[in-house]
């Protein structure tokens, strides 16, 4: 008797299409229906690993990294100049989850610039930033605003130390009035100074030094009154 073979059962035509478009490792460029376009890896159909993405709208360009579909790791963000046309670099540094993440400079339209630690793209953590005035921040950032411990260096050299708040002068601090020779050393409450001390503070050496010296005054206890002040303070905005 005559060996019978079964007959082979082939796959829909439309899986095998399916299993080919399935993108997976080192891609050619891959074009999108509204002009943005992709080259380099991918898993598991979506880019993962090293990567570049041009987007036709707002016509930037992301170098970098890549994790399920999302910028990771690190890359570099760049964009047309509106003047020039030339691409310019945005932001090169850490991405999580598709936002800037960890360290990294982001550079504005204005000419400033924030070299520093990011949080769900948002300055957060310890950063430096230089303003277009010349004056520059360094210290803690929360919601990408000043809050923590900072110094603000104004482009004069005069410079604040101390705390700050929702991007404020907010608490203890001191202000280094290096032009004139003076140092007022007190706390601040929503970049208003509220109570403290004035005292010459280099004023030999001071390039604009007032007329007069700070004359001298003596309190028979001035921490106890400078507490008491504070502390009244703070407890009527509580």
């Amino acid at each position: 008797m005559p060996h019978l073979m079964k007959s082979r059962q082939r796959e829909p035509l439309w899986t095998e299409w399916d299993k080919k478009a399935q993108k997976s490792g080192l891609r050619h460029t891959v074009y999108y229906v509204g002009g943005d376009k992709y080259t380099g890896e991918w898993l598991d159909n979506k880019k993962h690993g090293k990567g570049t993405e041009f987007l036709k709208k707002s016509g930037e360009i992301y170098d970098g990294d890549w994790k399920n579909g999302k910028r990771s790791g690190f890359g570099t963000l760049s964009a047309p100049d509106p003047v020039t046309a030339e691409y310019v670099k945005v932001y090169s540094g850490g991405w999580k989850n598709g936002m800037k993440d960890g360290f990294g400079t982001y550079f504005f339209s204005n000419g400033e610039h924030y070299e520093g630690e990011w949080s769900k793209d948002q300055r957060s953590g310890w950063g430096r930033m230089y303003f277009k005035d010349g004056s520059i921040y360094e210290g803690e950032w929360l919601h990408d605003k000043h809050d923590g411990q900072g110094m603000l260096r104004l482009e004069n050299e005069n410079r604040y130390e101390g705390s700050w708040k929702n991007g404020k002068k907010h608490g203890p601090g001191k202000f280094f009035y290096l032009d004139k020779g003076q140092l007022y050393e007190g706390v601040w409450a929503e970049d208003v100074a509220k109570c403290g001390s004035m005292i010459d503070f280099g004023r030999e050496g001071a390039p604009a030094p007032t007329q007069y010296p700070i004359p001298k005054v003596h309190l028979a206890d001035p921490t106890s009154v400078l507490n008491f002040a504070q502390s009244n303070l703070f407890s009527g905005q509580e």
